[in-house]
């Protein structure tokens, strides 16, 4: 009895719950977990105890494994290959599906409406129910059915009278022409093949008519008169080099014809594919004609294009992409922005750039000749223009080339290697001349639903396009058709909406998003496929996030949960821990000293936990630390001037240095255009700062503003962003940091290296000399294994060590270099004592938070807000501390006019780990930096000395600067949704 009983226990947990047993994954003890089912469920706990580890590489590695091991070892060979995670047993384990916070798109193809498959939907609804206008005309195209035609006659006045014809093919006359007498010979072969041409045609229309008269067709219709063809001679009085018809019927109108009618056009539309209603001359009227077709072309101008269908209105299809981009939207061509690159200009200042080279001022002089007569002026800025003026200048006036003159004729010149050297400096990615950067090709740009086109519907905002499809009226035949796909459109419009990304438009290319961005996409398309039954697991889904969204994001979280599926979370927002049914506290500390259970439960039972960390900071037992003084802004400062970059409205700011400052805002209200594309281009341009995919021209980094005032107060501008410090395994802390060539000396120094002649390379894995050449400095070996995955074995030479055996002998404090860079930080704090060089540099990632990292551990296992406080350690100063300055006291300082710019630093921070954060920030304020974040975490706008709020909403809606001012002067606008929330922690 008693194992039947505990038997039917588990099965009802394994029922009721995800049970993992003896999970020992990275940093894992061992712990043992349970996750209900259909339920939200958030680990949450310091950085680096295990929370990772646990719902990813744990719960939804061994979900997908799984999966992946019921295929076929042929289907297997093509999907993501997972190794078996460490772990005792997993039991009531659902298919996992991952929603990253991380955007690994970066092909140019894939769109917003494409990711979430609105565009799938876009394309079946304008294939079905768009309307089609001609390219050359703009009239609308459309077929003729029997009953069309039949209304349209029937229509005309009793008794008029008709003939039903159909068009016969006709010959065409053969031309020549006429050339110089040494082409006489070629001229005569020509006229040879026109005669044989016109032979063979003939004997084909002969034995057409002969087709037609055995049908019974013995009538040919030309000019007004009938032709009867049932001998050859018939035939003689028509000229076949002009339009011929064929008679079908002869008709009066009446309302008994009808039947007739309809047996006359589709006998027409048979033989042909139109009809031809040739209406007699009546007292009052000359004769005309009435021309239908069944086939889709142009009645006006007699264009015939494609039938619209699905794959015209794909830029990734041949068949709809725009032939000169192949759907790309841009071409590599000459880049305006590189020949006019100072909009600022006048035409006098060069303006035009390579005009302003003295072997091609000529141009210039044309130019100037010219413009008085064109009224085009020379002093007025180039943006000041109208678009007259400029289009004289690019495409030419009279004898003057203009600017597109003047490089056809230089590309005319490229065999010569200094004019190919100078075409290039002005090349660039520039907007197709063909689509205008839509992408698609004509035909399918014709094709209209309520006078849009796809492209330009998909050029709206996620609300801009759901107000759109919400007001749209067809027709009853267009609706029978469209309903479900537009049922289909609304929902994931709806679903983008909810989730905070109604600011985006349809076509913004997925690679440009963030990370938060991509990461509530594939929310917000898991929600539209309404699954049931699986298990979601994100990464920080409120990353990015304004708390104004924050509580929209639980709704759709709680949506997931309300379908029937087990919804994973690792976060470290509060209002997501408040709405959980779940919360799994991981802890207590980080990297060796994590990886245990601290608590579990509901909300409730966590805030009754005495050890957890998180419970504190929740009950209000612990907080966010604020400055005893707040700096007030001084005469140094950096004034942009005009910013007008994407959605910014050419606004002011004004930037004071030797703060804390904070740029807040909803999402898309253009915190990021402001800070990344506007201020630290323009910086990085004046400063002489080189950055990956910058370039340092200063004309070309002033296209989104007008001026910046108080560059003179910096030395330089450093961005700390989320990036990967290194993509090799061999990258890490010490290595980023330089730590290891003070290591790599000591060893070099002790008498059993000096001993072997060793120096400091040869401790180092990077290059040859010590490190291990079976794996190159790796420690492991990876060996493919086709569809099963890959296996990486320890390297059989070095055991995983890295070095070479006699390398491995050098020992320093009876440690040799393999087994140093085995040492944590706070380990090696401890071991380097009596070595400031090193110890001071990795204190300093202590300080940040980063004790918990192993010297070597390898820079891929980084996560971004590792990466980033990595960076700030290596900007931080060594030699001094931080201390919070007293009142009236003075602080030494060793004065660095630099601006370092942070984004988003509390991304995957425990709220504990924020305070030293921002102890780190008032250590570079002390050396006299300056620091600007952007930010969303309210305790740290709370801290900040000075807070730019950008809004009021996003998209077209933002762009304006809200207010700007200390925290509570942001809490006192009533206008500033930042404001409102901070308000509530304020108080």
């Amino acid at each position: 009895m008693p194992v039947a009983t505990e038997t039917r226990k588990k099965q009802t947990t394994e029922n009721d719950a995800i049970v993992v047993r003896g999970a020992r994954v990275h940093n894992l003890k061992n712990i043992d977990v349970d996750i209900p089912h259909e339920a939200l469920t958030v680990v949450t706990g310091v950085s680096g105890s295990g929370k990772s580890s646990l719902a990813f590489d744990t719960i939804y590695a061994e979900g997908q494994r799984r999966y992946v091991e019921s295929l076929s070892a042929y289907a297997r060979q093509f999907l993501e290959r997972m190794e078996k995670p460490d772990v005792d047993s997993i039991d009531g384990i659902a298919p996992g599906i991952a929603i990253r916070q991380k955007n690994t798109t970066r092909n140019p193809r894939s769109t917003v409406a494409t990711t979430t498959e609105i565009y799938d939907h876009l394309r079946l609804l304008f294939a079905r129910a768009g309307t089609s206008f001609c390219v050359k005309c703009g009239s609308q195209i459309r077929k003729d059915t029997v009953d069309d035609v039949a209304s349209a006659v029937l229509a005309l006045p009793a008794g008029t009278k008709l003939y039903l014809l159909f068009p016969l093919e006709t010959i065409k006359p053969a031309t020549t022409t006429e050339t110089s007498p040494k082409k006489r010979t070629s001229l005569r072969a020509q006229k040879l093949a026109a005669a044989e041409q016109l032979a063979a045609h003939t004997e084909t229309l002969k034995a057409r008519l002969f087709d037609l008269r055995k049908r019974g067709y013995t009538r040919l219709f030309q000019a007004g008169k009938i032709f009867e063809f049932s001998t050859p001679e018939s035939l003689l009085e028509i000229d076949f080099s002009q339009p011929v018809f064929v008679l079908v019927d002869r008709l009066a109108i009446s309302t008994e014809v009808r039947a007739r009618l309809v047996d006359g056009v589709e006998i027409a539309y048979r033989e042909s594919g139109e009809i031809i209603l040739h209406l007699l001359a009546a007292e009052s009227e000359a004769a005309r004609d009435l021309r239908f077709s069944q086939m889709f072309e142009c009645k006006n101008c007699r264009t015939k294009v494609a039938e619209p269908e699905p794959r015209l209105f794909s830029f990734n299809n041949p068949f709809g992409a725009c032939p000169r981009c192949q759907g790309f939207g841009n071409t590599i061509d000459f880049d305006m922005g590189l020949v006019i690159p100072d909009h600022r200009k006048s035409l006098n200042d060069g303006a035009i750039e390579p005009w302003t080279k003295p072997k091609y001022r000529v141009y210039f002089n044309e130019l100037k000749k010219i413009a008085a007569e064109a009224d085009v002026p020379l002093n007025v800025a180039w943006e000041d223009l109208t678009a007259v003026q400029r289009e004289i200048v690019m495409e030419g006036y009279g004898k003057f080339p203009g600017v597109n003159g003047f490089f056809t004729y230089l590309e005319r010149k490229k065999y010569k290697l200094h004019v190919r050297v100078f075409l290039s400096r002005y090349r660039g990615y520039a907007l197709c001349g063909e689509c205008k950067g839509q992408r698609l090709r004509a035909e399918a740009r014709a094709v209209k639903l309520a006078g849009l086109n796809i492209c330009e519907v998909t050029a709206m905002t996620v609300e801009q396009s759901a107000l759109f499809f919400n007001s749209l009226t067809l027709t009853p035949e267009q609706a029978a058709i469209a309903d479900r796909l537009l049922d289909e459109v609304r929902d994931r419009l709806r679903f983008l909406n909810d989730v905070g990304l109604e600011y985006l438009t349809l076509d913004r290319l997925s690679s440009t998003l963030s990370g938060g961005e991509a990461q509530r996409i594939q929310l917000a398309t898991a929600l539209a496929s309404r699954l049931v039954g699986a298990l979601y697991v994100l990464d920080e889904p409120s990353i990015g996030l304004h708390p104004r969204d924050t509580e929209r994001l639980v709704r759709k979280l709680t949506e997931l949960r309300d379908l029937g599926n087990t919804v994973l979370v690792v976060e470290h927002d509060t209002e997501v821990m408040r709405a959980a049914d779940h919360i799994l506290d991981l802890g207590p500390g980080a990297g060796e000293l994590g990886g245990k259970v601290i608590a579990s439960g509901n909300l409730k039972e966590i805030l009754r936990s005495p050890d957890s960390l998180t419970a504190r900071y929740l009950n209000g037992r612990s907080h966010i630390l604020q400055p005893i003084e707040r700096q007030t802004p001084g005469i140094q400062k950096l004034k942009i001037k005009g910013a007008r970059l994407h959605n910014l409205k050419r606004i002011d700011v004004d930037i004071p240095l030797g703060m804390l400052v904070a740029v807040t805002g909803v999402s898309g209200s253009g915190k990021s255009t402001l800070v990344h594309e506007v201020l630290y281009k323009a910086l990085a341009a004046e400063l002489g700062v080189q950055s990956e995919g910058m370039t340092a021209s200063t004309e070309v980094a002033y296209r989104g503003l007008d001026k910046i005032e108080g560059v003179k107060y910096l030395t330089d501008v450093q961005l700390v962003d989320q990036s990967p410090i290194g993509r090799t395994p061999r990258s890490n802390p010490v290595t980023y940091l330089k730590i290891f060539d003070g290591i790599r000396e000591l060893l070099a120094e002790t008498p059993q290296a000096q001993r072997s002649r060793f120096t400091a390379g040869h401790f180092s894995f990077n290059v040859p000399g010590g490190r291990c050449e079976t794996c190159q400095g790796d420690g492991t070996v990876t060996v493919e294994m086709q569809f099963l995955a890959d296996v990486e074995l320890i390297c059989e030479e070095c055991k995983g060590t890295r070095f070479k055996a006699e390398v491995l002998e050098v020992r320093y404090k009876n440690r040799n270099v393999f087994e140093i860079l085995q040492l944590t930080v706070r380990e090696a704090v401890q071991f380097f004592t009596g070595h400031p060089r090193i110890v001071n540099k990795l204190r300093l990632l202590d300080e940040v938070g980063l004790g918990y990292l192993r010297l070597g551990q390898s820079a891929t296992t980084l996560s971004g807000g590792e990466a980033q406080r990595l960076k700030l350690a290596a900007h931080l100063d060594p030699r001094t501390e931080y201390s919070a300055p007293r009142s009236g006291e003075a602080a030494k300082k060793k004065i660095d006019h630099t601006l370092y710019i942070f984004d988003e630093p509390t991304t995957g921070l425990h709220l504990d780990d924020v305070n030293k954060l921002l102890a780190s920030f008032r250590r570079l304020l002390q050396s006299g930096a300056s620091v600007l974040v952007i930010e969303h975490h309210l305790d740290v706008i709370r801290c900040a000395d000075w807070v730019i709020d950008l809004g009021p909403e996003g998209g077209i809606r933002g762009g304006e600067l809200v207010v700007a001012g200390t925290p509570e002067a942001i809490a006192n606008c009533k206008e500033s949704h930042t404001g409102q929330w901070l308000s509530r922690i304020l108080k």
